[in-house]
């Protein structure tokens, strides 16, 4: 079992195949953790695999990872997680691409590390709409599972979920001048409103927003589109041959 440790806590992480590397950040909010990634639509470990280097994990206090929880912990902390573990691998430059709260967590990527992470992919980013009891009740259940004091439960969940950020993570200024190439696969539920899709990709120069990706046939063709997105932004002296399609294109649905 592959385990990085850092100030105390230990975080589980997978490799999977050669190329450029692939951080991967699964969905499941506070549970985020690789064996979700089974639960979505595809599973980019299978996808990506054959042509990435593709670096998944758990975070902290999520699946077989573990670590303290302090009242001044938040966000920054589980980047720092990542790019620890990528520091510890030796990984320099990298995609990253992330799915749910994976979204913020991409994007705090691009904010701490702009010379580190050559792009993005957020897959149905989670966003504020009149749902911020939904992501309490959500934090308090993954609280309840916590050997933690009281004091630090709840001033991690308010540096989490607490304020009015749409993206929690970064602000629309930030967005703004977002240095890295971003695709976004569109959210529509509670936990992952159109609204916080669409603001990204209106906001993020040149974003591409891939509005249908779920069901067949739109599927298969936003899958070649994260492949053609994540080509076109590997460098060119390391960037991995991949198998020509038909429709290698933006899907329909998509826009920039």
């Amino acid at each position: 079992m592959a385990i990085y440790e850092r100030e105390g806590a230990r975080i589980y992480y997978e490799e999977h195949g050669e190329g450029f590397p692939v951080l991967l950040i699964a969905p499941g909010g506070m549970k985020s953790a690789i064996a979700l990634w089974a639960n979505a639509p595809w599973n980019p470990i299978e996808q990506l695999q054959g042509h990435f280097r593709v670096v998944a994990m758990d975070q902290r206090n999520a699946g077989r990872s573990s670590g303290p929880i302090h009242g001044s912990h938040g966000w920054q902390t589980y980047t720092d997680d990542q790019l620890g573990l990528m520091d510890h691998l030796g990984i320099d430059r990298f995609h990253v691409l992330g799915m749910c709260i994976g979204g913020p967590y991409c994007l705090g990527l691009v904010r701490s590390a702009p010379q580190r992470v050559v792009s993005a992919v957020l897959f149905q980013p989670i966003g504020r709409e009149d749902n911020r009891d939904a992501f309490h009740a959500m934090f308090d259940a993954w609280a309840e599972e916590q050997d933690a004091r009281a004091e630090d439960l709840a001033g991690l969940r308010e540096n989490m979920f607490g304020g009015d950020r749409v993206l929690f993570n970064v602000d629309e200024a930030f967005l703004r001048q977002c240095p890295a190439p971003l695709c976004i696969l569109m959210g529509d539920d509670l936990y992952h409103p159109q609204s916080a899709s669409r603001l990204v990709a209106d906001l993020v120069p040149d974003a591409l927003l891939v509005e249908r990706w779920k069901e067949e046939p739109a599927r298969a063709a936003a899958r070649a589109a994260v492949d053609h997105f994540l080509e076109r932004q590997t460098p060119s002296r390391v960037r991995p041959p991949l198998p020509r399609r038909k429709g290698r294109g933006a899907p329909s649905g998509s826009r920039r």
